[in-house]
């Protein structure tokens, strides 16, 4: 591991790789998860899933939860060779048990969307939240748009507000963009355009196209902040060249209005 990482010593994969085979050999599950993800990904080996695959059910037969969740993804790859749908959820179940944050994030995934399984959103519910109990931004994201779309039971706008919140100070630049719309708009709390604005400027500083687009509309009507048309334009030229067609618009209605004297009103 030390040469794996170059820790007080130079970086030497190939020398990280002898070591973690002799461990291997007696048994240790820790160098076996860590030889089959040199082997998965072609790390100072040739790749070759079938030895990741060797490597990884020897470690994860003896428990170990990081080995468990790599087989249990590689089984669940879609390359056909090693596919086996019922044994991958096994193995991220069993992974899920232990705790392993992106097994649980991963099951949640699953039996959200039926994937490979059987649609269950009360599983789906209970491995998110699991995930986001761990603070796993994107779990408290998903968790809080099936409480807000009524897919954990019934719609609670607050308790997906409280999840969103906890994504959002992570920096997800989706629950972000919520929080910003729930301020905007007053829903689940009450109407607060300065924070509505400071939530899409931090999902727009990411590249969310939706929230560029409304920080510029905040910034044309003076919702939030003093009006300012050269950052309007800015916000809309940013959210049209990620693809927002209305940004594209009203870039073009507010170039056209700041080019005629006196005009105070964004054309529609």
């Amino acid at each position: 591991l030390i040469y794996d990482n170059g820790q007080g010593v130079p970086q030497d994969v190939k020398k990280a790789i002898g070591w973690y085979e002799r461990a291997a050999e007696q048994g240790h599950a820790s160098a076996q998860n860590n030889l089959g993800l040199k082997y998965e990904h072609g790390q100072g080996v040739d790749a070759d899933s079938r030895h990741a695959m060797q490597y990884y059910r020897k470690a994860a037969e003896q428990g170990h939860a990081a080995a468990q969740y790599h087989l249990g993804m590689l089984l669940d790859g879609d390359d056909g060779v090693f596919q086996d749908a019922t044994q991958a959820l096994l193995w991220l179940d069993k992974a899920a048990v232990q705790g392993h944050v992106r097994a649980q994030f991963g099951l949640a995934l699953k039996y959200e969307h039926g994937i490979k399984t059987v649609q269950d959103r009360a599983l789906a519910v209970q491995w998110y939240r699991k995930a986001a109990e761990q603070g796993y931004a994107a779990a408290q994201f998903n968790l809080g748009a099936m409480y807000e779309e009524g897919r954990a039971g019934a719609a609670s706008l607050s308790t997906a507000m409280a999840w969103y919140q906890k994504a959002a100070d992570q920096g997800h630049p989706v629950a972000q963009f919520k929080l910003g719309l729930l301020y905007d708009n007053g829903l689940a709390v009450a109407q607060d355009s300065r924070r509505a604005l400071a939530w899409y400027r931090a999902a727009a500083d990411q590249g969310h196209a939706r929230a560029q687009f409304n920080l510029g509309l905040m910034y044309y009507s003076g919702q939030g902040a003093r009006q300012d048309l050269t950052q309007a334009r800015s916000w809309f030229r940013r959210a049209a060249s990620n693809g927002n067609q209305k940004a594209q618009i009203y870039q073009n209605k507010l170039v056209h209005a700041m080019s005629r004297s006196g005009q105070t009103t964004l054309p529609r």
